[in-house]
């Protein structure tokens, strides 16, 4: 596996030769004499909490040449702390803003970077394509299935680049072992595990207290219904507090691992999904959701994908706290943000890939090598000089199917689904297919 410099030169816009250090080092003169500010991209960044580390370096790097225009959050102290992150960074200060839509009228910002909560994804996105900029959106990309239509709409219709935050398709050697799965190195692979394992702790019990200083608690809510503030819901454990914001566990982090599934298996929407979950741990607690999932999709052509989640449990089921597995009819592939290994049908290791990637595993927040290629192709993409290595309608298909087992844990069962459109035949999962929006904050065209 390439070396984590090899891979971001090689990501960037094909500058040979040029390491990060001595672009870093680069006057602003010397620097426009390689790419010129014509080809510059204004960013910003929406959502200061703990993704901020990720885009970092991939907005940094001389190469990259965009500007950093502004640095949006609706808590103050986030916004100071994205100011003194950066000044270690870049040479001129972002603006810090409080709304986005002060960030979205500005005509110099051409693309943002939306690391809101999960219930801004998809209204943030649309609100900034509408007013002209392409967006990278961490993932989930949507809080329902609803807003995953109308995300791959909004980005067709208003043709603007949108990449959704899995980075792992950025991966090299998971790129590697997924094109040897298609070329046939296991045989016909017709199931793969996505699995995740982590000890979070306890939750605090909601109780009304008064907003956090710093906070615009209005605009932290924005699409969701209002309602009073409870202690330490913005700072993340609005994941675990009910559905006003958060998609739970699987929206958090099954949808990196199900879209390495569905990459493997090369399946879209699946025909059914069935699901055992529930609450195992600290049971008096905060937490008002499952904490323990697992989750069966079928699809076309006898293929299976399951969704093992513990989210306060970390016995390593797998010998790792996350990644898939995929089985074949010759042999096993083992992948995760690390590395790969390949197995033969009698489970003798056959390969391991060299070499480990630096992206965090089930750590918070951070980045790495994955997430600063992921940008790079963004940018490469605005500029017409790449395809999108996570584009929006595909991305959707794997986010759809963190949708479904939200759904099906709510509801008490599972159902079927229509695998070439996504829609669900059930009426009591349709009435969950959308959400109650405050008045005038639904996304629309």
């Amino acid at each position: 596996m390439e070396s984590r410099r090899e891979f971001i030169k090689k990501s960037t816009l094909g500058v040979a030769g040029i390491t990060l250090g001595s672009t870093m080092n680069m006057s602003a003169k010397s620097y426009a004499n390689i790419i010129g500010a014509n080809d510059r991209l204004g960013v910003a960044i929406i959502g200061l909490g703990r993704r901020l580390g990720a885009f970092i370096e991939p907005i940094a790097l001389k190469q990259s040449n965009v500007q950093l225009i502004y640095l949006c959050d609706v808590m103050e102290k986030q916004r100071t702390r994205a100011m003194q992150s950066f000044a270690k960074h870049i040479n001129y200060k972002p603006t810090p803003e409080n709304d986005i839509r002060k960030v979205l009228e500005d005509k110099k910002v051409d693309a943002v970077f939306n690391a809101t909560p999960d219930h801004w994804h998809t209204p943030g996105s649309v609100m900034a394509m509408k007013a002209g900029k392409h967006v990278y959106v961490e993932k989930p990309c949507s809080h329902n299935m609803f807003e995953n239509e109308i995300l791959v709409e909004a980005s067709k219709k208003l043709n603007k680049v949108v990449q959704m935050g899995n980075q792992q398709r950025s991966s090299g050697h998971t790129i590697e072992i997924i094109n040897e799965i298609h070329n046939g190195i296991i045989g016909t692979p017709f199931k793969a595990v996505a699995f995740y394992a982590n000890t979070r702790p306890e939750v605090p019990l909601q109780k009304k207290v008064s907003v956090p200083a710093g906070l615009d608690w209005e605009l932290f809510q924005g699409p969701a219904p209002r309602r009073d503030y409870t202690e330490e819901t913005w700072d993340y454990n609005w994941h675990w507090y009910g559905w006003d914001y958060g998609t739970a566990e699987t929206g958090n982090n099954a949808t990196h691992e199900l879209d390495i599934a569905r990459w493997a298996l090369q399946v879209d929407f699946p025909l059914r999904v069935d699901v055992e979950a529930a609450k195992r741990h600290f049971l008096n607690d905060g937490w008002e959701m499952y904490d323990t999932m697992y989750a069966t999709f079928r699809f076309p052509d006898n293929k299976i994908i399951a969704w093992d989640g513990k989210s306060r449990n970390g016995h390593k089921t797998y010998g790792s706290d996350r990644g898939t597995i995929i089985y074949g009819s010759n042999g096993t592939v083992f992948v995760n943000r690390d590395k790969y290994i390949l197995y033969d049908r009698g489970g003798k290791q056959i390969k391991e890939s060299t070499g480990t990637s630096n992206e965090a595993g089930t750590a918070l927040g951070g980045g790495g090598d994955m997430t600063t290629g992921h940008v790079i192709n963004f940018f490469d993409a605005i500029r017409g000089k790449a395809k999108l290595t996570a584009p929006i309608d595909d991305a959707a298909i794997s986010n759809a199917m963190i949708h479904y087992p939200n759904i099906a844990y709510r509801i008490g069962k599972g159902f079927d689904i229509d695998d070439k459109t996504g829609r669900i035949f059930d009426r009591d999962a349709m009435k969950l297919w959308s959400r109650e929006y405050e008045q005038g904050w639904k996304p629309t065209l």
